[in-house]
């Protein structure tokens, strides 16, 4: 692999991959929508390209000599309005099969374990032989995701072009603009209940573990048409991620272990008080992330360790201290910068 192209860099996973590809000797190409304010990127190895998934003749400029698209860029949330998942996800997933297609490069697809919809628990194994469910109307980034593997795939058996797609669960690390935060602001708090004593493993990764995943199966004899759960790097229970969490933080966190009837009823209350603030589209979140505390990780992960010799290097014991570290460092230069 001589160059390839990285969509969705500015992103915490695709900013990792931009690390590893170049830390490797790649040369890294990122397709990023305003080059001023991606400036932060070039330093970590890559060359910046203007673009946008959305618009099939940048896209394939931005393809055009590169052997490997890894392709991270998509719109996530909770949100149910179709379109805008549908013109990132979908149609932008078809305009890099049409520049691999037009160019010869190969495509590493990043999915997520959102295909497997909130069923996933009572699915429990999952790894890549399970069936996809049909996912409801208001699930659009599940929908997406689900449409947009099967473009892909669709593509391989054709022989349009080679590809592989790797499936991650929520992840952590620096620059995350999701999970840390969300955490870390109950974490400041100072109080997290665990429920059920927190025992519960959780379905989470370090983003760089992914990434390096993501190369392999890039780059692996016999991964190209196969799909790829980078879901279990190191077990990880919730009183892990508070303490290594608050750690990161530099501060005491009180961690009441409450029961499991009081954990819902908690989440409950919590549901209710989004409805009636007008947020449903979150307050459909709420079942979800209650079953993530209180079940345990659902998802296998032994293909990627068989087939790609996946071996992550990123422990919960180092990663989650300097993710929740660099959230906290983050959060304080912006607080300066707004005065």
């Amino acid at each position: 692999m001589h160059r390839a192209l990285v969509t969705g860099a500015t992103g915490m996973l695709g900013a990792f991959i931009v690390e590893e590809l170049a830390g490797a000797g790649c040369a890294v190409r990122a397709l990023v929508r305003r080059a001023d304010t991606a400036a932060w990127i070039g330093p970590l190895g890559a060359e910046l390209v203007a673009g946008d998934v959305r618009d099939a003749t940048s896209v394939r400029a931005a393809a055009s000599g590169c052997d490997v698209v890894f392709h991270a860029a998509a719109v996530v949330g909770p949100g149910s309005d179709w379109t805008p998942f549908r013109e990132a996800n979908v149609d932008g997933t078809q305009h890099m099969i049409d520049a691999c297609a037009a160019t010869g490069a190969r495509l590493l697809h990043v999915s997520s374990t959102a295909v497997y919809g909130a069923s996933r628990y009572e699915m429990a194994p999952v790894d890549e032989s399970t069936p996809l469910p049909v996912l409801p109307a208001h699930d659009a980034y599940g929908r997406s995701k689900q449409e947009s593997e099967r473009l892909v795939f669709d593509s391989h058996v054709r022989g349009v072009v080679q590809c592989a797609v790797v499936r991650p669960p929520p992840m952590y690390g620096e620059r995350d603009r999701h999970f840390v935060p969300r955490v870390g602001a109950v974490l400041s708090r100072g109080v997290f209940p665990l429920i059920g004593g927190g025992a519960t493993t959780l379905p989470l990764v370090h983003a760089r573990n992914v990434a390096g995943g993501a190369i392999l199966a890039a780059t692996a004899l016999g991964a190209q048409g196969r799909a790829y759960n980078l879901t279990a790097d190191y077990p990880i229970t919730v009183a892990d991620l508070v303490r290594l969490g608050s750690e990161g933080l530099g501060r005491r966190v009180f961690a009441p272990r409450i029961p499991y009837a009081a954990g819902r009823a908690l989440f409950g209350m919590l549901e209710l008080a989004l409805v009636i603030a007008g947020r449903r589209a979150i307050s459909r979140r709420s079942s979800s992330t209650l079953d993530m505390l209180t079940k345990n990780n659902p998802f296998r992960a032994d293909r990627a360790r068989r087939e790609l010799g996946w071996m992550p290097a990123v422990a919960p014991e180092r990663g989650i201290p300097a993710a929740f570290r660099w959230w906290a460092g983050s959060r304080s230069v912006s607080r300066r910068a707004s005065r």
